[in-house]
């Protein structure tokens, strides 16, 4: 009944006016056959302060970034938790602080608000140890607002990296800044091969991305904040440019790509983006949800279903873990929310 009862309010969402709800773009379907509804959340891990991020490890286990403590957390499916470092150049400041994280072999990738900007950060990854920092990627805009911080590594063995333009909307648009972009690069922090500007910069126009997600088919997509009217998830393209400051949603502008699935911003502040089970998975952070957007076989979505709607709070760090499931982090300690027992934790999923 739950399953039933929370489509038909998708549906009925779905046919708002513009002013609200869940729009998929023109060239989805509408609506799709039910998709079942995921398990009840098992707490994996409780009493942490604004989880950020979450990659796994080869072996399960999790590593998992505090925003504004700046702690490096290694967390096991049983729950067990360890800090394994306090990253050094950390300055947390309103949205900024320790984000992103990623794992590639025996590297270690951090995305961080330092004094003077957000940067990236190698470091050897040996058992529980961190060590030989550097610094591959400086100098991306920072402010209290909008700085994006996502770290994945893609299907192609390259680094992603999202970044917003702080409140400094015209950056967004200006290839030659780091703000406002997607950016693609190899372990040493240069351009990826094939970056269409050869350059960092794999696509602009962005406002202030917070979650990456593959698809079964290599396709990228992101979850991104908008301003007062839509939150976007896009399919991004190479060199594409996704409207940031002249459009918020769909546009006519041949120029700007359109988002694939628009939300009234009261539904989501979209944060954290996976895929597993034919789904994309997406926490809302104002939304106070999982989002679910099942993906037909050509990529396009069909309609969007909320889960455990003001259940948990607000929902950033989202990932899927080698065993199937989904893990989602709570973010009731960020100033913005409403702190409940045992905030902020980490829930386990099964799609």
């Amino acid at each position: 009944m739950r399953t039933l009862w929370l489509i038909m309010l998708v549906v009925t969402l779905a046919a708002c006016s513009a002013a609200g709800g869940v729009t998929p773009a023109a060239s989805a379907p509408a609506s799709g056959p039910a998709v079942p509804s995921p398990g009840e959340p098992r707490a994996v891990a409780r009493d942490l302060a604004v989880p950020w991020a979450i990659a796994f490890l080869p072996g399960g286990d999790a590593l998992v970034t505090e925003r504004d403590t700046a702690r490096l957390l290694r967390i096991s499916g049983s729950g067990q938790v360890k800090e394994l470092a306090t990253i050094e150049g950390v300055v947390p400041d309103g949205e900024g602080g320790l984000m992103g994280v990623a794992v590639k072999d025996e590297q270690l990738f951090v995305y961080y608000t330092a004094a003077s900007d957000n940067r990236i950060v190698r470091y050897r990854f040996t058992g529980d140890t961190l060590s030989e920092p550097k610094v591959i990627v400086q100098g991306i805009p920072k402010g209290g607002i909008h700085n994006g911080g996502r770290l994945a590594f893609g299907p192609d063995g390259h680094l992603y990296a999202t970044t917003g333009e702080t409140g400094d909307r015209p950056i967004a648009q200006d290839p030659g800044s780091l703000g406002g972009k997607i950016l693609r690069m190899t372990t040493d922090g240069q351009p990826a091969g094939g970056n269409p500007f050869g350059t960092l910069v794999y696509s602009l126009g962005h406002r202030n991305v917070q979650g990456l997600a593959w698809d079964g088919s290599g396709r990228l997509y992101a979850s991104e904040f908008g301003a007062s009217a839509y939150d976007e998830l896009n399919l991004i393209e190479a060199g594409g440019n996704y409207g940031w400051p002249e459009v918020e949603g769909r546009g006519d502008d041949p120029k700007f790509r359109n988002p694939i699935v628009t939300w009234d911003t009261s539904e989501a502040s979209p944060s954290g983006l996976a895929f597993a089970a034919g789904s994309l998975w997406m926490g809302a952070l104002r939304g106070e949800r999982l989002w679910q957007i099942p993906l037909a076989a050509d990529g396009s979505p069909g309609t969007p279903v909320g889960h455990y709607g003001g259940t948990y709070g607000r929902l950033r760090a989202v990932s899927a873990a080698p065993d199937g499931t989904l893990w989602a982090g709570t973010s009731n300690k960020d100033g913005r929310g409403r702190v409940r027992e045992g905030d902020d934790k980490i829930l386990a999923v099964t799609p």
